[in-house]
């Protein structure tokens, strides 16, 4: 019989590619999430019956045992940008983390991999950096030889990052920015679910890994190459830190005051983490200690933000014909 992951979060942005790649090398896939119906998409990703979404909480113990019954290896790959209901920061990221390894652990399950993210720190003023500390803490405890792979900010074709950006580049003239000088090291998903895999194989040791693409960007220069993959011309304004504050303040008392209707741009945590460069640390283990090569932001991008040209999929077809001659 073939071999058995659950992966934690398996239909998100990062869960999906790692479930695909899990299917590919004939593993059954077993897709942890909130709302099973939402996540049948993962069904093709292998044959009849090897790719399966199952309901689970990640706030509860029995239900997080249930969905690992069985398995060779968990990966988790859950993680909130911003705090609702309650799904908070600590009972996620640290929490949920932790109860996963305890959880594995107890069940014999030897093989674990954490999602987490650079720039996780305990000591930090963000509860998003410290909630992933936390949770990196809590896997470690349960689970020594655990494999935490923290990437920089994931770009692929539904991320939340170049989408978000791109789509508010087609109102008005200005496209604003927090932390235009923050430095970013953007790795593609795909090379972070590869490096997800090696750790579920067993092909890559435990420990901690950084991951980030081949090059350093400010935010703004990464938003200089989203405007020139989607041919628009815009200027990039940045937004100084303290009005920024100002207007997390404002928008967190929108949603309070919509009952959570009304959804947050940026929160003041998203604003403390913006401070700070988002890049792989010198000392740290690599894409080069896993063998991976990764994938440059410019290869990518063009193949799915094509559709925020300012003629979408005829945009290409309009500027060839514009050489023809009369």
């Amino acid at each position: 019989m073939s071999k058995l992951v659950t992966i934690y979060g398996g239909s998100g942005f990062v869960g999906r590619y790692v479930a695909r790649r899990m299917a590919k090398e004939g593993w059954r896939v077993r897709v942890a999430v909130r709302n099973p119906n939402e996540a049948i998409f993962v069904k093709p990703y292998g044959v009849v019956g090897q790719v399966e979404p199952v309901l689970c909480n990640i706030r509860d113990d029995a239900s997080v045992a249930l969905v690992m019954q069985g398995a060779d290896a968990v990966v988790n790959c859950v993680g909130i940008l911003a705090e609702s209901g309650k799904n908070k920061f600590d009972a996620v990221q640290h929490e949920g983390a932790e109860r996963i390894a305890r959880l594995a652990a107890k069940a014999g399950i030897e093989r674990m991999v954490l999602v987490s993210a650079i720039g996780a720190d305990e000591k930090s003023d963000s509860q998003y950096a410290v909630s992933k500390a936390l949770g990196e803490q809590g896997v470690l405890a349960h689970m020594p030889n655990a494999m935490i792979v923290r990437p920089s900010i994931v770009f692929g074709p539904e991320d939340e990052f170049f989408n978000r950006f791109a789509a508010m580049s087609r109102m008005g003239p200005i496209l604003p920015v927090v932390g235009a000088a923050t430095k970013f090291q953007p790795v593609y998903v795909d090379d972070v679910a590869q490096a997800v895999v090696l750790g579920v194989l067993g092909k890559a040791s435990g420990g901690v890994y950084e991951l980030g693409g081949p090059e350093v960007h400010t935010f703004k220069d990464l938003m200089g190459e989203m405007l020139s993959v989607i041919r628009r011309r815009k200027l990039v304004v940045n937004i100084p830190f303290p009005v920024a504050n100002v207007m997390a303040f404002g928008f967190s008392v929108a949603k309070v005051l919509s009952l959570g209707l009304v959804a947050p741009a940026i929160t003041a945590d998203q604003v403390r983490n913006l401070r700070r460069d988002n890049v792989v640390s010198a000392d740290a283990k690599t894409f080069a200690d896993l063998g991976i090569a990764p994938t440059a932001l410019e290869s990518v991008l063009p193949e799915y933000l094509w559709r925020f040209r300012p003629s979408g999929q005829y945009d290409a077809i309009k500027e060839s014909a514009k050489n023809l001659k009369a």
